[in-house]
């Protein structure tokens, strides 16, 4: 079997793609291909359109299967190829777009999941979501990046204490350390005063130290689901009085000033706080991602929903308990057991890329007096009752094998691919 792959953005752009439109796609697609190199053979293209019904043509005359995977949403996955072709895509939205906009009739879904015949998504929500617009019949999978093997042998080697003590770790770019920032340089414009952070200068080594009960996310800050404003002043309100709580904040973005401008100015906002924030801009090598890991207590989610939210994948398959709503995807991996659950709201929103703004979904929207609590609850847990902490940590690393192992990847992805060539939507050729 030839399986084909492809994502917009590949090792050679993704440095000046980071937090755009798409760009987690790619890491998608580099842990899904171990798995299926099991299950075939693998070839990724740049160039679909030159190459893709060539290498399908090609696998057909020597008698081979063939199927390409667009680690893509469904309105950027080609239709037009000959090869059978299957999107593999995250969403997070309670419906899936379901009218034409913009003059693009592929911005209704629903066409071309009927041209593509079956799909591969990440989450149980989004197979719902999937088959409320398609029919509860409709070829679709949930089955996470496989993420659990390389990230829990990593937490095997870490100590999976509560409290951090002396942690330190090297990074190249920007450090944002709010007890040592002068904070009124992020104020309103015209007020502003003091040293602040010159974004034009070259990225040098900064080393950082961490203490106490850490809790750490990692997110893009342009990516509008990810609702960081209520993670941070919730954080600042709750540990106002508090010396030994951290909550680092490693941003993934392509544009520094971008990234770090607004978080600034809100850290100014919540003034005044004897908790420590801090923000990381820059390059961690693995050794000191792997330090980042060990010194965090918590993994932080509070986003409005995830399509299954990577960083927290990592995270807990290290055995790092979460704080985070259960929504969207994460219901699938996220109980009482291995998190401080945030309470939700839904409401009405539009789909991301409907220029329209048109209301025609739901978003979850963090419980604010929620989240504090469940910043205190974690918080005791951590300082106090250091067993809880630990029965925690090891059911979020079983959770997170049974939802993303390469081993339940493989079996899903395997049975799956058997059901669609039995039923002829992937092309096999003829005996």
């Amino acid at each position: 079997m030839l399986i084909i792959i492809h994502s917009e953005t590949n090792q050679h752009t993704i440095a000046r793609n980071l937090g755009r439109s798409e760009y987690s796609y790619y890491f998608v697609l580099k842990e899904y291909r171990p798995v299926l190199e099991r299950l075939g053979r693998v070839v990724e293209v740049s160039d679909p359109q030159t190459e893709v019904d060539a290498l399908y043509t090609d696998a057909l005359s020597r008698g081979e299967a063939c199927v390409f995977l667009s680690f893509s949403p469904p309105h950027r996955t080609p239709v037009n190829f000959t090869c059978p072709t299957l999107p593999v895509f995250a969403w997070e939205f309670s419906t899936i777009p379901n009218e034409p906009f913009a003059g693009d009739p592929l911005n209704d879904w629903r066409t071309v999941l009927r041209a593509a015949g079956a799909a591969i998504t990440h989450s149980s929500y989004t197979v719902n979501a999937v088959r409320e617009a398609m029919g509860a019949d409709y070829p679709i999978i949930a089955v996470p990046a496989p993420v659990w093997d390389r990230f829990s042998e990593r937490g095997a080697h870490l100590k999976r204490q509560p409290l951090a003590s002396q942690v330190r770790l090297t990074l190249k770019g920007l450090l944002a350390d709010s007890r040592e920032l002068d904070l009124r340089a992020f104020g309103p414009v015209a007020t502003r005063e003091g040293v602040g952070i010159d974004f034009q200068a070259p990225p040098r080594e900064h080393e950082l130290v961490l203490d106490g009960v850490i809790y750490t996310s990692v997110f893009n800050p342009s990516d509008g689901r990810k609702n960081w404003e209520d993670m941070l002043s919730a954080f600042c309100v709750t540990f106002r009085e508090v010396d030994d709580a951290t909550l680092v904040l490693k941003l993934t973005h392509h544009n520094a000033e971008e990234a770090l401008t607004d978080i600034l100015h809100h850290l100014y906002k919540n003034q005044s706080y004897r908790c420590r924030v801090v923000l990381i801009y820059g390059y961690l090598a693995d050794a000191d991602y792997e330090q980042l890991v060990q010194a965090t207590s918590y993994v932080v989610n509070t986003s409005y929903g995830e399509g299954q939210c990577l960083p927290l994948m990592e995270f807990m398959s290290c055995g790092k308990p979460a704080v985070a709503p259960r929504t969207t995807a994460m219901i699938d991996y996220l109980d009482a057991e291995n998190a401080f659950l945030i309470d939700s709201t839904d409401e009405l929103t539009a789909w991301p890329h409907d220029p329209r703004r048109a209301f025609r979904t739901l978003r979850y929207v963090t419980n604010w007096a929620s989240l504090c609590r469940a910043y205190q609850s974690s918080y005791d847990v951590a300082k106090d009752d250091p067993e809880r902490y630990a029965q925690m940590s090891a059911h979020a690393v079983a959770s997170l094998r049974k939802f993303c192992s390469q081993a339940t990847a493989e079996q899903r992805l395997e049975t799956f691919f058997e059901h669609l060539f039995e039923n002829r939507v992937v092309e096999t050729p003829e005996a």
